[in-house]
């Protein structure tokens, strides 16, 4: 009994190991990369350059072959014709297709041509997205081992996808790297992709992608450190063709400028610096960084509204706000010297306003502070209340503002009423004192019976001069 119970132990264990070889042999096949290989390039060398076709096949192939393992492979070879070794060069016991990416035309309508097929495959086999970006990412990093009409594709390529929202433009990152700077090959390879992107998509769409990531304020690292200057950045791609993406990276620049100078008005305003040190430095700053007055009166309303935390009830921070803008004037008007400033002044008051709800009432109470304290004249608040207000809250704010508008209009028709009477009596004045001055007898006649007209008419003509 024992013999027999041993032996069929013996037989279970002899069975269950040929079953795992079986399995493992099996699993082996079933994921091994020149298998899959052999069976993409013999669809492609099948379909040829009809990409149609080559859609076709890929769709079709995804029930049969195991994408999601091999998407490495397989984006090797469609871009590069077969799997590629470390720094880009095809491996050389491989077998390979010539109807690749690498070996199409060079001409935008094939690499449009050549996205549709990459965004097809992703659109049906959506697990293939994360493979696709990280595909590129290593593709970027092989550079070096591309030619240079390899490079223009991929290039052409990347700005299509980038453009068509198949990519992230965090994949960019690969261009900073090191060796793919010194080299001069990522600034080069810049140049065609964001051409590319660009003629998709405006340079705005292109900036909101860049910035989603981060990558705006990156972009100066595309070249060496001994490069990394503002003229050479700008120059590098005004001549390449690029002036957009040169005045994108201006405007970061300035972006990144203005947040630094804000974050150290609000730092003096914090520790209590006077007022006259933070406008002299606020001066100089418009000197030495080439900002524009308004541009600085905008960096001061935020610093000066974000220097104080608000109440939250409405009815309580309307008081609060006039009392802490009438005490922090001097920094307001000290940059509203300019017709254009005045108006910018009030467009951020208005943004403000929009912005904060328990603001939307306190908006003409500002204004009207703003006027009385001559920050702002009666020429830029009837500008903005007639055709330069934002759409921001516009209803609210006029309405607002109507009685305030009404009133500036009446007393400047009245004040101009009153300056031209003025005018009408100085020069019959004047009339007058020409023929006196004409006439010596007369002049002495007159000036024995009303002395005080010659006095008058050359006070105001002094008043005049």
């Amino acid at each position: 009994m024992h013999v027999i119970k041993y032996t069929q132990i013996y037989n279970k264990n002899v069975c269950d190991a040929i079953l795992l070889m079986k399995m493992s042999d099996y699993e082996k096949e079933r994921f091994d990369p020149t298998q899959f290989q052999e069976s993409i390039v013999q669809g492609l060398n099948q379909t040829g350059t009809d990409l149609e076709a080559v859609a076709k096949f890929l769709d079709s192939s995804g029930a049969k072959l195991d994408y999601r393992r091999y998407a490495e492979t397989l984006f090797d070879i469609l871009v590069a014709g077969g799997m590629l070794a470390p720094g880009g060069a095809l491996s050389d016991d491989m077998t390979r297709t010539h109807f690749c990416l690498f070996t199409a035309p060079e001409d935008v309508k094939t690499m449009k041509a050549y996205a549709q097929v990459f965004n097809k495959l992703i659109r049906r086999y959506k697990y293939l997205e994360k493979g696709f970006e990280e595909e590129i990412k290593k593709l970027l990093l092989f550079l070096k081992g591309f030619s240079e009409s390899e490079r223009n594709k991929l290039a052409m390529l990347t700005g299509i996808l980038l453009a068509n929202g198949n990519l992230s433009a965090l994949i960019l990152s690969s261009l900073f790297n090191e060796n793919l700077v010194k080299e001069g090959l990522s600034p080069a390879f810049a140049v065609m992709l964001f051409k590319s992107w660009i003629s998709e998509k405006d340079i705005n769409s292109v900036a909101a992608s860049l910035r989603k990531v981060g990558i705006d304020s990156r972009l100066m690292e595309l070249f060496p450190v001994n490069k990394r200057s503002s003229d050479y950045f700008s120059k590098y791609f005004t001549d390449a063709g690029l002036k957009e993406l040169s005045d994108l990276a201006h405007n970061q620049r300035s972006l990144g400028t203005r947040k630094e100078l804000q974050k150290e008005i609000q730092e003096q305003m914090s520790q209590g610096i006077s007022f006259k040190e933070i406008i002299a430095y606020g001066r100089e700053e418009i000197k030495k960084s080439s900002i524009s007055e308004q541009k600085m009166i905008g960096i001061m309303w935020t610093s000066v509204m974000s220097s104080v935390e608000w109440n939250k009830k409405e009815e309580l921070v309307t008081e609060q706000a006039i009392k802490h803008l009438k005490q922090h004037s001097p920094l307001l008007k000290a940059f509203t010297t300019q017709g254009l400033s005045e108006l910018t002044l009030l467009l951020r008051v208005q943004e403000y306003c929009y912005d904060n709800i328990h603001f939307m009432k306190t908006f003409q109470k500002i204004v009207l502070l703003l006027y009385k304290v001559n920050v702002v004249s009666e020429e830029a608040v009837l500008k903005w209340y007639t055709e330069a207000h934002l759409a921001k809250g516009k209803s609210v704010f006029l309405e607002q503002m109507k009685k305030f508008v009404e009133w500036l209009k009446n007393a400047e028709e009245g004040e101009y009423r009153s300056q031209l009477n003025m005018m009408v009596s100085l020069f019959s004045h004047i009339k007058e004192i020409t023929l006196l001055f004409q006439n010596p007898n007369l002049r002495r006649k007159q000036m024995k019976t009303e002395p005080r007209l010659l006095h008058f008419g050359m006070r105001n003509r002094s008043d005049c001069r």
